[in-house]
């Protein structure tokens, strides 16, 4: 009864309770909820733990594996999990999708639920935007499309999406950002994104804090680009005299700029030791400045310059770019955060090189692989002294490794995540956007000064683990920028991973899809997942439609840049089509028919070994009765009587020369029958098969006869019909002198 009560009234909390309860039972929409907006509420509760709940499961490894060796443990996961795929299964036939969630095919059925969940998503994700749409009037209005510009982010704000109130805590709205019509930064940029098929060649032309120079081909990176001399020459020379220019350079052109320092960088004694945890200041109390002009930025630089330590964080935008654009910096110290606008300071960036590569100063990162490349590739950034918690937080081996849970954990900070895929292209920025940006750095260098003093502590004292934290924090700052470079094999570590096998139309299909894909991305300036994703590619692929209506029925929802070139992925489908259908393996390479290469080869003398063991092989299975055929139709249907083999060698199988040969007329006139005499197999001696050696030579031969054979019995069957016999020995290239017939 207590429960029923409670959840009575945990259901009438999602309710108005102003409204009438005589009301609420006759208009409900459905049991416990009055209207639209008190389910949903609920509903956006609920996805929000389990989204909370699946992100604090355990990760493959440590404990999970060692918990999943026990039986009891392994079936209670395996009951849940067929509990939610049962749950997942009647979604989709909500949604009228496929849903043959629980095939147990140990092969096929992983494979298949993916593609199953994939297909839903976009069905169910394309469903709700529509109906969003419709919420939002958009296709009930008749307003004129606005031209492509700056518009500020809509913000909706309903009673679905508004966090009630709970321990004295002031209702918190949940804000749905969303941009239409962004203007691309990459239209503003002074200089133009690089996407071709080349290497990535670093952007700096000035090395602060060098120890080694900068070498002679930077510093004249300006000049070598314009490449004057070359207006008046053909394109293609043109690029043949610059290669040739700046082949002495290449070393140079594709080496870290700071190789030199980094490898000579030694941790100072003092960051070594125990440091003084200085606590963080409150974020209402810290003065946060936004940088989008060029004297904000120098200024920021020489403040910086000053300072021993301060945190960097990136965001960093992928989906509207081809190589991906860093949107914005935040860089935080122990008195002031500041957010640096690098869309708009794209080409000035590289002025922080100067505090950057400062070997005094400690630049704190969380999980800087990325945020390293991004700034080499944008900016011409290099860091030197860097300290990554991520690492730290590897060493001290906590429970996880993300930057929410060591916030949580040193700071007791809940960061909210819900604007860490945001479009970070927006501008103006929103308010909430501009305080997540400022979570990732506030709170950094007191985790920084938290973490040193705790892998002391792990160490007795020691600086052992503190020092292999350096090391590694080290070896993250020597990594170097790759651009994806597009070969002709490029397609096959991808198809690869989609685990098909195709056959040679359908790889065709895959290969020429994916070139074109690429190729367009780099022309667009767009992610490769915005042109074709990748489901989208291998559906189109497998199903090698005839139409171009097939085409877009195979994706869903369909790409804007699919839907204006579906004739030209129709030709590409077209040509795969065309070609012979053969099995590939699952790696790419065809499975060809060596038997037809060695029957087109005339010279055999010129054929391998490898190849000539190949033809011996395929002579063998050719067909047994094809002597016996070949004469009787010589004879006039005659059977053949059964002789000494006519091979030299010991071998029984029939040699192709020989066969060839029996099927030719023979030129020579054959000798009288009464000269010849068959040779009687009864008598032989068959000790050579006994497995013993004899004093005389076991190799057969009919001419010299033993006088003692008669004596012998034999005991060969008359069903064993061998036309030869295996030696003991064998002699090759001998040939005995046989009668002929």
């Amino acid at each position: 009864m207590a429960s029923s009560n409670d959840n009575k009234s945990t259901e009438g909390g999602f309710q108005d309770g102003n409204s009438d309860p005589n009301d609420e039972e006759t208009n409900e929409l459905c049991p416990g909820f009055k209207d639209v907006d008190a389910f949903v509420k609920y509903g956006l509760g609920a996805v929000l733990s389990a989204t909370k709940a699946s992100a604090g499961l355990p990760q493959a490894g440590d404990d999970y594996d060692f918990y999943r060796s026990f039986p009891g443990f392994q079936e209670f996961c395996e009951s849940q999990g067929d509990k939610l795929l049962h749950l997942m299964s009647q979604i989709m036939q909500h949604h009228g999708c496929r849903s043959h969630m629980r095939d147990r095919n140990k092969l096929t059925g992983l494979e298949e639920r993916f593609d199953l969940v994939v297909d839903s998503n976009d069905t169910i994700l394309e469903r709700a935007g529509i109906l969003l749409d419709e919420a939002d009037g958009v296709n009930r209005s008749q307003q004129p499309v606005m031209p492509a510009g700056f518009q500020p982010p809509k913000i909706v704000v309903s009673s679905w999406n508004r966090k009630g109130s709970g321990s004295g805590s002031r209702p918190e709205t949940f804000r749905l950002l969303h941009a239409k019509n962004v203007a691309r930064p990459q239209l503003k940029f002074k200089e133009k994104v690089d996407n071709s098929n080349t290497p990535f060649i670093p952007k700096i032309f000035i090395k602060p804090n060098a120890t080694k120079p900068l070498p002679s081909y930077f510093t004249n990176k300006q000049i070598r680009k314009e490449r004057p001399e070359d207006l008046d020459v053909p394109a293609a020379l043109a690029d043949f005299i610059h290669q040739q220019r700046t082949q002495e350079h290449v070393e140079d052109m594709f080496a870290h700029p700071y190789q030199y320092e980094l490898d000579h960088f030694t941790t100072p004694e003092n960051l070594l030791s125990k440091p003084e945890v200085q606590m963080y200041k409150p974020m209402a109390e810290t003065k946060c400045s936004f940088i989008d002009t060029l004297e904000d930025l120098v200024a920021l630089n020489e403040k910086l310059c000053k300072l021993s330590e301060f945190a960097v964080d990136l965001e960093h935008h992928s989906y509207r770019s081809f190589l991906g654009l860093t949107c914005l910096m935040q860089i935080s110290t122990r008195e002031e955060d500041f957010i640096i606008d690098t869309l708009e300071l794209r080409s000035e960036m590289y002025i922080l090189n100067e505090a950057f590569t400062d070997p005094a100063t400690v630049k704190v990162f969380h999980g800087a692989d990325s945020d390293i490349e991004w700034l080499q590739k944008d900016f011409g950034l290099y860091v030197v002294n860097l300290f990554d918690t991520h690492q730290a937080s590897r060493a001290l081996n906590l429970a996880r490794h993300s930057l929410d849970h060591l916030l949580k954990h040193f700071c007791n900070v809940d960061s909210d995540k819900r604007y860490q895929l945001a479009d970070w292209r927006i501008r103006p920025l929103p308010d909430e956007m501009v305080q997540y940006a400022r979570t990732d750095t506030h709170y950094l260098l007191y985790i920084y000064d938290s973490m040193r003093a705790q892998l002391l502590e792990f160490h007795h004292g020691q600086p052992g683990l503190l020092q292999s934290v350096w090391n590694k924090s080290k070896d993250i700052s020597l990594k170097k920028y790759l651009k994806p470079i597009f070969t002709e094999e490029s397609y096959l570590e991808l198809q690869r991973k989609q685990k098909k096998s195709f056959n040679t139309q359908q790889l065709t299909a895959f290969r020429l899809l994916f070139a074109w894909r690429d190729k367009l991305a780099r022309q667009e300036d767009e992610s490769t997942g915005y042109v074709l994703p990748t489901h989208m590619m291998s559906k189109i692929s497998e199903e090698l439609p005839k139409e171009p209506q097939g085409i877009i029925a195979c994706c869903n929802p369909v790409p804007p840049l699919v839907r204006q070139q579906v004739n030209e992925l129709h030709l590409l489908v077209q040509q795969a089509r065309e070609m012979p259908l053969l099995k590939v393996s699952k790696d790419g390479c065809q499975q060809w028919a060596y038997v037809l290469s060695l029957e087109t080869k005339s010279d055999q003398t010129s054929l391998s070994v490898a190849h000539m063991k190949a033809s011996r092989i395929i002579e063998s299975f050719e067909n047994p009765f094809r002597m016996v055929r070949g004469d009787s139709l010589k004879g006039g249907g005659k059977k053949r009587e059964r002789v000494a083999s006519e091979v030299g060698e010991s071998t029984p199988k029939p040699s192709k020369k020989l066969m060839k040969s029996a099927d030719k007329p023979q030129k020579t006139e054959p000798p009288s029958q009464e000269s010849f005499t068959p040779f009687d197999y009864s008598q032989s001696d068959l000790s050579v098969f006994a497995g013993t050696k004899s004093k005389s030579n076991t190799q057969f031969d009919p001419n010299r006869q033993a006088p003692d054979f008669k004596k012998k019995k034999s005991n060969f069957g008359a069903g064993n019909r061998s036309m030869s016999y295996m030696a003991g020995k064998s002699e090759r290239g001998f040939r005995h002198n046989w009668p002929k017939r």
